[in-house]
């Protein structure tokens, strides 16, 4: 699956290691990733791609839309 808006990763590496995060954009080999509880929107973190776990799943739109929205989808995956 390649890298989109909304998709869900998890972090295979640094201090936020197993943790997972939203995609919300990317540029070359760094993703702009949150999670709604630690980085934030207003404070999203710069991540390698290399360090990211990629899943099947997409958030849409309506869920990209607040913090809490992503942390409550979020949830579902486990650690945030």
């Amino acid at each position: 699956m390649d890298l989109v808006k909304g998709l869900v990763v998890k972090a295979k590496a640094g201090r936020d290691k197993d943790q997972f995060f939203v995609v919300l954009g990317f540029s070359g080999k760094e993703a702009v990733i949150c999670n709604g509880k630690r980085r934030t929107l207003l404070k999203p973190k710069k991540k390698n791609i290399k360090h990211l776990a990629l899943t099947s799943t997409v958030l849409g739109p309506e869920e990209l839309n607040s913090d809490k929205k992503i942390k409550k989808a979020l949830n579902k995956f486990g650690k945030i």
